[in-house]
């Protein structure tokens, strides 16, 4: 009885697992609001992670760092904040999408976006 438990638990977790890594596609943005989550990025998160966003009263948010966190963290830390420090939760004024969006474009690196767009 426990190794069936154990399998059923096991194959829900691996069900849960595929359909979160499904679910996390950034769904396509008009050039327009890439342009406004970008300005945003740089100066409102920069304004406590840095203007280069190498860090500062917030960590790094650079790729390097970025790609050490699965994407569904980033997003949370973005819509949710971090109680208990000074990151604050976006989700009044981005939907999951953005987050998700701006998660992406962390991993990739912010900087490789032209402010000329």
């Amino acid at each position: 009885m426990t190794i069936v438990k154990q399998t059923l638990i096991t194959m829900l977790g691996t069900i849960l697992v595929l359909n979160c890594s499904f679910s996390l596609k950034a769904a396509e943005l008009t050039s327009d609001r890439e342009t406004q989550l970008i300005h945003m990025v740089k100066q409102d998160c920069g304004s406590c992670h840095g203007m280069t966003l190498k860090g500062g009263l917030g960590p790094t948010l650079l790729p390097k760092a970025m790609n050490k966190l699965p994407l569904a963290a980033i997003k949370n830390t973005i819509l949710f904040g971090r109680p208990g420090t000074a990151m604050p939760e976006w989700k009044s004024i981005l939907t999951e999408q953005e987050a998700l969006w701006i998660s992406q474009q962390l991993q990739q690196g912010i900087e490789s976006h032209d402010q000329s767009k």
